[in-house]
Protein backbone atom coordinates (compact mmCIF):
# COMPACT_ATOMS: atom_id res chain seq x y z
CA UNK A 1 0.00 0.00 0.00
CA UNK A 2 1.75 3.55 -0.70
CA UNK A 3 0.09 6.37 1.94
CA UNK A 4 1.04 9.73 1.11
CA UNK A 5 1.47 11.87 5.00
CA UNK A 6 1.81 15.33 5.70
CA UNK A 7 2.67 17.30 8.73
CA UNK A 8 4.06 20.64 8.68
CA UNK A 9 5.59 21.23 12.53
CA UNK A 10 7.79 19.16 14.67
CA UNK A 11 5.13 18.01 16.82
CA UNK A 12 3.37 16.57 14.14
CA UNK A 13 6.48 14.66 12.80
CA UNK A 14 7.21 13.22 16.51
CA UNK A 15 3.09 12.02 15.87
CA UNK A 16 3.77 11.40 12.11
CA UNK A 17 6.76 8.98 12.91
CA UNK A 18 4.93 6.79 15.52
CA UNK A 19 1.83 6.29 12.83
CA UNK A 20 4.44 5.18 9.76
CA UNK A 21 5.68 2.79 12.80
CA UNK A 22 1.95 1.64 13.53
CA UNK A 23 1.29 1.52 9.90
CA UNK A 24 4.64 -1.06 9.33
CA UNK A 25 3.87 -3.22 11.86
CA UNK A 26 1.37 -4.48 10.21
CA UNK A 27 2.50 -3.36 6.49
CA UNK A 28 6.21 -3.70 6.28
CA UNK A 29 6.23 -2.87 2.85
CA UNK A 30 4.13 0.11 2.88
CA UNK A 31 5.45 2.92 0.42
CA UNK A 32 5.12 5.97 2.74
CA UNK A 33 6.56 9.39 1.32
CA UNK A 34 5.95 12.33 3.50
CA UNK A 35 6.29 16.20 4.40
CA UNK A 36 7.62 16.30 7.73
CA UNK A 37 11.21 15.88 9.40
CA UNK A 38 13.63 13.59 10.63
CA UNK A 39 11.59 11.71 12.96
CA UNK A 40 9.42 10.52 10.37
CA UNK A 41 12.28 10.04 7.74
CA UNK A 42 14.22 7.47 10.28
CA UNK A 43 10.54 5.99 10.93
CA UNK A 44 10.34 4.72 7.55
CA UNK A 45 9.15 7.36 5.30
CA UNK A 46 11.13 9.22 2.21
CA UNK A 47 11.17 13.06 2.79
CA UNK A 48 10.16 14.88 0.32
CA UNK A 49 9.88 18.46 2.58
CA UNK A 50 11.24 19.30 5.54
CA UNK A 51 8.98 21.16 8.05
CA UNK A 52 11.23 23.99 8.59
CA UNK A 53 10.76 24.92 5.09
CA UNK A 54 7.11 25.44 5.95
CA UNK A 55 6.85 26.94 9.46
CA UNK A 56 5.44 30.29 9.07
CA UNK A 57 3.80 31.64 12.68
CA UNK A 58 0.85 34.39 12.62
CA UNK A 59 -1.02 36.27 10.19
CA UNK A 60 1.21 38.84 9.15
CA UNK A 61 4.25 36.16 8.58
CA UNK A 62 1.67 33.99 6.82
CA UNK A 63 0.34 36.77 4.78
CA UNK A 64 4.15 38.23 4.00
CA UNK A 65 5.03 34.19 2.88
CA UNK A 66 1.86 33.33 0.32
CA UNK A 67 3.57 33.30 -2.72
CA UNK A 68 6.17 30.79 -1.21
CA UNK A 69 3.37 28.46 0.18
CA UNK A 70 0.91 28.22 -3.27
CA UNK A 71 4.59 26.90 -5.05
CA UNK A 72 4.77 24.53 -1.92
CA UNK A 73 1.07 23.63 -2.49
CA UNK A 74 1.14 23.37 -6.04
CA UNK A 75 4.36 21.34 -5.91
CA UNK A 76 2.84 18.71 -3.39
CA UNK A 77 -0.16 18.36 -5.41
CA UNK A 78 2.12 17.08 -8.44
CA UNK A 79 3.93 15.00 -6.45
CA UNK A 80 0.45 13.17 -4.71
CA UNK A 81 -0.80 12.96 -8.45
CA UNK A 82 3.04 11.38 -9.79
CA UNK A 83 3.07 9.01 -6.45
CA UNK A 84 -0.56 8.05 -6.66
CA UNK A 85 -1.13 6.88 -3.25
CA UNK A 86 -3.79 4.89 -1.64
CA UNK A 87 -4.41 7.17 0.85
CA UNK A 88 -3.85 10.70 1.76
CA UNK A 89 -3.34 11.36 6.06
CA UNK A 90 -3.18 14.91 7.26
CA UNK A 91 -1.44 15.71 10.47
CA UNK A 92 -3.26 19.02 11.96
CA UNK A 93 -1.06 22.21 9.74
CA UNK A 94 -4.68 23.37 8.64
CA UNK A 95 -3.69 26.39 6.50
CA UNK A 96 -1.79 23.60 3.80
CA UNK A 97 -3.60 20.68 4.58
CA UNK A 98 -7.17 21.65 4.18
CA UNK A 99 -6.15 22.92 0.60
CA UNK A 100 -4.39 19.41 0.16
CA UNK A 101 -7.56 17.57 1.46
CA UNK A 102 -9.96 19.62 -1.19
CA UNK A 103 -7.47 18.62 -4.06
CA UNK A 104 -7.34 14.64 -2.92
CA UNK A 105 -10.88 14.73 -2.65
CA UNK A 106 -11.35 15.88 -5.91
CA UNK A 107 -9.17 13.33 -7.63
CA UNK A 108 -11.04 10.57 -5.72
CA UNK A 109 -8.40 9.90 -3.30
CA UNK A 110 -9.26 8.54 0.04
CA UNK A 111 -8.27 11.81 2.91
CA UNK A 112 -7.57 10.03 6.41
CA UNK A 113 -6.86 13.26 9.41
CA UNK A 114 -5.00 12.64 12.24
CA UNK A 115 -5.06 15.36 14.81
CA UNK A 116 -7.70 17.77 13.98
CA UNK A 117 -7.02 21.73 12.93
CA UNK A 118 -8.14 23.53 16.03
CA UNK A 119 -11.37 24.72 14.11
CA UNK A 120 -13.52 24.81 17.64
CA UNK A 121 -10.79 27.34 18.61
CA UNK A 122 -12.09 30.24 15.36
CA UNK A 123 -14.26 30.05 12.41
CA UNK A 124 -15.91 26.82 13.86
CA UNK A 125 -17.74 26.52 10.46
CA UNK A 126 -15.09 25.55 8.75
CA UNK A 127 -16.19 22.35 10.20
CA UNK A 128 -18.27 22.14 7.40
CA UNK A 129 -15.21 22.20 4.99
CA UNK A 130 -13.83 19.18 7.29
CA UNK A 131 -16.78 17.11 6.50
CA UNK A 132 -16.96 18.08 3.10
CA UNK A 133 -13.23 17.39 2.12
CA UNK A 134 -12.62 14.52 4.83
CA UNK A 135 -13.12 10.82 4.90
CA UNK A 136 -12.33 9.67 8.10
CA UNK A 137 -10.95 12.29 11.27
CA UNK A 138 -8.86 10.74 13.81
CA UNK A 139 -9.57 13.54 17.13
CA UNK A 140 -6.80 13.76 19.90
CA UNK A 141 -8.63 15.46 22.32
CA UNK A 142 -11.64 14.29 24.26
CA UNK A 143 -14.07 17.35 23.34
CA UNK A 144 -13.68 17.52 19.78
CA UNK A 145 -15.48 14.22 19.11
CA UNK A 146 -18.60 16.16 20.62
CA UNK A 147 -17.49 19.28 18.70
CA UNK A 148 -17.90 17.12 15.64
CA UNK A 149 -21.28 15.99 16.39
CA UNK A 150 -22.71 19.22 15.97
CA UNK A 151 -21.58 19.38 13.04
CA UNK A 152 -23.04 16.28 12.04
CA UNK A 153 -20.03 14.41 11.50
CA UNK A 154 -18.53 11.48 13.37
CA UNK A 155 -15.21 10.84 13.82
CA UNK A 156 -12.95 8.96 15.89
CA UNK A 157 -11.31 9.71 18.96
CA UNK A 158 -8.14 7.95 19.43
CA UNK A 159 -6.80 9.14 22.61
CA UNK A 160 -3.27 11.12 22.27
CA UNK A 161 -0.25 10.37 20.36
CA UNK A 162 1.58 12.02 23.46
CA UNK A 163 0.10 9.45 25.77
CA UNK A 164 2.60 6.92 23.18
CA UNK A 165 5.45 8.95 23.18
CA UNK A 166 5.69 9.42 26.89
CA UNK A 167 4.99 5.84 27.43
CA UNK A 168 8.00 4.52 25.23
CA UNK A 169 10.40 7.27 26.37
CA UNK A 170 13.27 5.75 28.05
CA UNK A 171 15.17 8.00 30.42
CA UNK A 172 18.58 8.69 29.98
CA UNK A 173 20.75 7.51 32.67
CA UNK A 174 23.64 9.59 31.64
CA UNK A 175 21.68 13.19 31.33
CA UNK A 176 23.56 15.96 32.47
CA UNK A 177 20.95 16.95 34.71
CA UNK A 178 19.75 13.50 36.23
CA UNK A 179 18.65 13.50 39.73
CA UNK A 180 18.91 17.23 39.98
CA UNK A 181 16.38 19.79 40.71
CA UNK A 182 15.78 21.70 37.68
CA UNK A 183 13.49 24.49 36.47
CA UNK A 184 12.45 23.55 32.58
CA UNK A 185 12.18 26.29 29.84
CA UNK A 186 10.07 25.44 26.83
CA UNK A 187 9.99 28.70 24.33
CA UNK A 188 9.03 26.85 21.86
CA UNK A 189 10.16 25.51 18.52
CA UNK A 190 9.85 28.40 16.13
CA UNK A 191 12.12 30.92 15.60
CA UNK A 192 9.27 33.85 16.19
CA UNK A 193 7.94 32.14 19.33
CA UNK A 194 11.67 31.83 21.07
CA UNK A 195 12.74 35.90 19.94
CA UNK A 196 9.58 36.75 22.07
CA UNK A 197 10.23 34.74 24.64
CA UNK A 198 13.77 34.43 25.82
CA UNK A 199 14.17 38.24 27.45
CA UNK A 200 11.46 38.02 30.08
CA UNK A 201 13.03 34.36 30.66
CA UNK A 202 16.53 35.55 31.07
CA UNK A 203 15.09 38.05 33.40
CA UNK A 204 13.27 35.67 35.95
CA UNK A 205 16.74 33.28 35.57
CA UNK A 206 18.34 36.25 37.65
CA UNK A 207 15.56 36.77 40.13
CA UNK A 208 15.91 33.31 41.26
CA UNK A 209 19.71 33.08 41.46
CA UNK A 210 19.74 30.03 43.53
CA UNK A 211 17.87 27.58 41.30
CA UNK A 212 18.91 26.31 37.53
CA UNK A 213 16.99 26.85 34.82
CA UNK A 214 17.79 24.61 31.40
CA UNK A 215 16.24 25.31 27.84
CA UNK A 216 15.10 22.74 25.62
CA UNK A 217 16.72 24.02 22.66
CA UNK A 218 15.91 22.45 18.91
CA UNK A 219 18.18 22.28 16.83
CA UNK A 220 16.03 23.06 13.59
CA UNK A 221 16.78 26.58 14.40
CA UNK A 222 20.07 28.64 14.11
CA UNK A 223 22.01 27.95 17.88
CA UNK A 224 23.14 31.42 17.86
CA UNK A 225 19.20 32.44 19.08
CA UNK A 226 20.08 31.19 22.28
CA UNK A 227 23.68 32.37 22.94
CA UNK A 228 23.11 35.59 24.78
CA UNK A 229 21.13 33.21 27.82
CA UNK A 230 23.95 31.03 27.91
CA UNK A 231 26.44 33.56 29.46
CA UNK A 232 24.18 33.09 33.13
CA UNK A 233 25.65 31.08 35.41
CA UNK A 234 22.58 29.12 36.59
CA UNK A 235 21.16 28.86 33.04
CA UNK A 236 22.05 26.06 30.48
CA UNK A 237 21.20 25.31 27.50
CA UNK A 238 20.48 21.21 26.01
CA UNK A 239 18.88 19.96 22.29
CA UNK A 240 16.24 17.70 21.54
CA UNK A 241 16.15 16.39 24.92
CA UNK A 242 13.16 17.89 26.42
CA UNK A 243 11.61 14.55 27.14
CA UNK A 244 14.89 13.83 29.80
CA UNK A 245 14.41 17.60 30.88
CA UNK A 246 11.06 17.16 31.99
CA UNK A 247 11.70 13.52 33.33
CA UNK A 248 14.17 15.49 36.01
CA UNK A 249 12.08 18.64 36.20
CA UNK A 250 10.41 19.92 39.37
CA UNK A 251 8.61 23.04 37.48
CA UNK A 252 8.69 24.50 34.14
CA UNK A 253 8.11 27.64 31.98
CA UNK A 254 6.61 26.52 29.13
CA UNK A 255 5.38 28.50 25.67
CA UNK A 256 1.68 27.68 24.96
CA UNK A 257 1.05 24.63 22.10
CA UNK A 258 1.66 21.07 22.72
CA UNK A 259 4.08 21.37 25.07
CA UNK A 260 1.96 22.19 27.91
CA UNK A 261 0.27 19.25 27.41
CA UNK A 262 3.63 17.36 27.54
CA UNK A 263 4.76 18.77 30.52
CA UNK A 264 1.05 18.28 32.51
CA UNK A 265 1.34 14.37 31.24
CA UNK A 266 4.87 14.37 33.05
CA UNK A 267 3.59 15.53 35.78
CA UNK A 268 5.65 19.11 36.10
CA UNK A 269 3.75 22.19 37.34
CA UNK A 270 4.32 24.85 34.99
CA UNK A 271 3.18 28.54 34.06
CA UNK A 272 2.19 28.94 31.01
CA UNK A 273 3.52 32.09 28.49
CA UNK A 274 2.60 33.16 24.95
CA UNK A 275 3.85 36.37 23.18
CA UNK A 276 3.74 37.71 19.44
CA UNK A 277 3.03 40.85 17.35
CA UNK A 278 0.86 43.14 18.41
CA UNK A 279 -1.00 43.02 15.02
CA UNK A 280 -0.94 39.26 14.88
CA UNK A 281 -2.08 39.28 18.59
CA UNK A 282 -5.12 41.85 17.58
CA UNK A 283 -6.37 39.56 14.93
CA UNK A 284 -6.03 36.18 16.70
CA UNK A 285 -8.44 38.52 20.16
CA UNK A 286 -10.86 38.87 17.15
CA UNK A 287 -11.71 35.90 15.93
CA UNK A 288 -10.19 33.12 18.78
CA UNK A 289 -13.45 31.65 20.40
CA UNK A 290 -12.20 29.78 23.55
CA UNK A 291 -11.40 30.97 27.16
CA UNK A 292 -7.83 29.07 26.97
CA UNK A 293 -4.67 29.04 24.74
CA UNK A 294 -3.49 25.86 26.62
CA UNK A 295 -4.16 22.14 25.77
CA UNK A 296 -4.17 21.49 29.61
CA UNK A 297 -6.86 24.41 30.15
CA UNK A 298 -9.29 23.62 27.27
CA UNK A 299 -9.06 19.90 28.35
CA UNK A 300 -9.92 20.56 32.19
CA UNK A 301 -12.40 24.09 30.99
CA UNK A 302 -10.82 25.84 33.56
CA UNK A 303 -7.66 27.70 34.36
CA UNK A 304 -5.87 24.82 36.20
CA UNK A 305 -1.88 26.27 35.15
CA UNK A 306 -2.03 29.92 34.80
CA UNK A 307 -1.63 31.23 31.05
CA UNK A 308 0.55 34.64 30.67
CA UNK A 309 -0.27 36.17 27.12
CA UNK A 310 0.79 39.09 25.44
CA UNK A 311 0.99 42.00 28.06
CA UNK A 312 0.36 39.93 30.89
CA UNK A 313 3.96 38.11 29.82
CA UNK A 314 5.49 40.18 32.33
CA UNK A 315 9.20 39.55 34.52
CA UNK A 316 7.19 40.59 37.71
CA UNK A 317 3.80 38.33 37.01
CA UNK A 318 6.12 35.58 35.65
CA UNK A 319 8.18 35.59 39.13
CA UNK A 320 5.10 35.35 41.03
CA UNK A 321 3.63 32.49 39.07
CA UNK A 322 7.08 30.72 39.44
CA UNK A 323 7.08 31.10 43.01
CA UNK A 324 3.68 29.66 43.41
CA UNK A 325 4.50 26.41 41.45
CA UNK A 326 8.10 25.82 43.55
CA UNK A 327 7.90 22.86 45.72
CA UNK A 328 6.68 25.28 48.72
CA UNK A 329 4.26 27.57 46.28
CA UNK A 330 0.71 27.72 46.90
CA UNK A 331 -0.92 26.23 43.86
CA UNK A 332 1.65 23.35 43.12
CA UNK A 333 -0.90 20.89 44.97
CA UNK A 334 -3.89 21.92 43.07
CA UNK A 335 -2.32 21.62 39.74
CA UNK A 336 -0.92 18.03 40.30
CA UNK A 337 -4.80 17.04 41.61
CA UNK A 338 -5.56 18.85 38.23
CA UNK A 339 -3.26 16.86 36.11
CA UNK A 340 -4.54 13.30 37.44
CA UNK A 341 -7.99 14.33 36.54
CA UNK A 342 -6.47 15.47 32.93
CA UNK A 343 -4.57 12.35 32.25
CA UNK A 344 -8.13 10.06 33.24
CA UNK A 345 -10.44 12.05 30.64
CA UNK A 346 -7.48 11.25 28.03
CA UNK A 347 -7.81 7.57 28.87
CA UNK A 348 -5.19 5.30 27.88
CA UNK A 349 -5.43 4.16 24.87
CA UNK A 350 -2.23 3.40 22.10
CA UNK A 351 -3.54 5.92 19.81
CA UNK A 352 -0.58 5.48 17.23
CA UNK A 353 -1.79 1.41 16.80
CA UNK A 354 -5.39 2.09 16.67
CA UNK A 355 -5.20 4.96 14.31
CA UNK A 356 -2.90 2.56 12.02
CA UNK A 357 -5.26 -0.10 12.65
CA UNK A 358 -8.39 2.06 11.13
CA UNK A 359 -6.72 4.27 8.38
CA UNK A 360 -5.49 0.23 6.73
CA UNK A 361 -8.76 -1.41 7.68
CA UNK A 362 -10.62 1.87 5.67
CA UNK A 363 -8.14 1.58 2.67
CA UNK A 364 -8.80 -0.76 0.14
CA UNK A 365 -5.89 -3.38 -1.55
Amino acid sequence: MKYYIIAGERSGDLHGSNLIRAIKAIQPNANIRCWGGDAMENAGAELVVHYREMAYMGFLEVIKHLGAIRKKINFCKEDILAFRPDAIILIDYAGFNMRIAKFAKSKNIPVHYYISPKVWAWNQKRAYKIKRNVDYMYVILPFEKEFYKRYDFEVDYVGNPLLDAIREFKPNSDFTFRNKEVIAVLPGSRQQEVDHMLNNLRSVAKEFPSEHFVIAGVKSLDKELYQSIEKQSNVSLIFDETYDLLFNAKAALVTSGTATLETALFNVPQVVVYKTGKISYAIAKKVVKVEFISLVNLILQKEAVRELIQENFTLNNLKLELQQILPKGDKRKQILSDYSVLKAMMGDNNTSQQTANLIISRTKN
